[in-house]
């Protein structure tokens, strides 16, 4: 394997990142605002999922008593 010079390698490093794309500010917000809403809905989605599930079992448990 070559050896790369370190400071060759931070040149490429900081060429590579001139070519990036970065969001901006307000897309950032955006994004992180919808993940946010996402997680929210998928905790209250398997809340409600685990709470039924638990209630069918319990009901199911009790029937042969």
């Amino acid at each position: 394997m070559a050896k790369t010079n370190p400071f060759k390698f931070l040149e490429q490093v900081r060429s590579e990142t001139s070519k990036v794309t970065w969001p901006t500010r307000r897309e950032t917000m955006i994004s992180t605002a919808m993940v946010f809403v996402m997680v929210a809905f998928a905790a209250a989605f398997f809340f409600i999922a685990d709470q039924a599930l638990g209630y069918a079992v319990g009901l199911i448990m009790n029937a042969g008593a």
